[in-house]
């Protein structure tokens, strides 16, 4: 049986989320260590750093507007945290792209910030 989530990280999880969603690059990269792993859903692999992941998104947010909403947050093996999300994406011109899809996304954290996600 896998151990619950923290309160604390499941808070810290919805918020960056959050401010994913406001497009608050900043709120959410200091929830990220400086040397974090961040899968690159768009290109395959993983982008590195702070500064990898800015421009990642950079780019990312003059291609699509897309929305993640956390459903579901339990503990995975190795420590990590799993989390089921309902994702929508437009085009940067407002049409639809991708509805009602379900992602699971991975985080593992070290000193409570996030230092790998990853896509599965």
């Amino acid at each position: 049986m896998t151990e619950p989530v923290p309160d604390h990280l499941q808070r810290g999880i919805r918020q960056l989320y959050a401010a994913f969603n406001e497009r608050d690059i900043d709120t959410v990269l200091a929830g990220l260590t400086a040397d974090v792993a961040w899968a690159n859903g768009m290109e395959g692999g993983h982008v590195h750093g702070h500064g990898g992941v800015r421009d990642y998104w950079t780019r990312q947010f003059q291609q699509i507007r897309s929305s993640v909403e956390p459903q579901h947050i339990e503990s995975a093996p190795g420590g990590r945290v799993a989390v089921q999300v309902h994702q929508v994406v437009h085009s940067a011109d407002g049409s639809q792209l991708l509805d009602d899809s379900w992602v699971r996304h991975l985080f593992t954290f070290r000193n409570g910030q996030v230092s790998r996600f990853d896509i599965t």
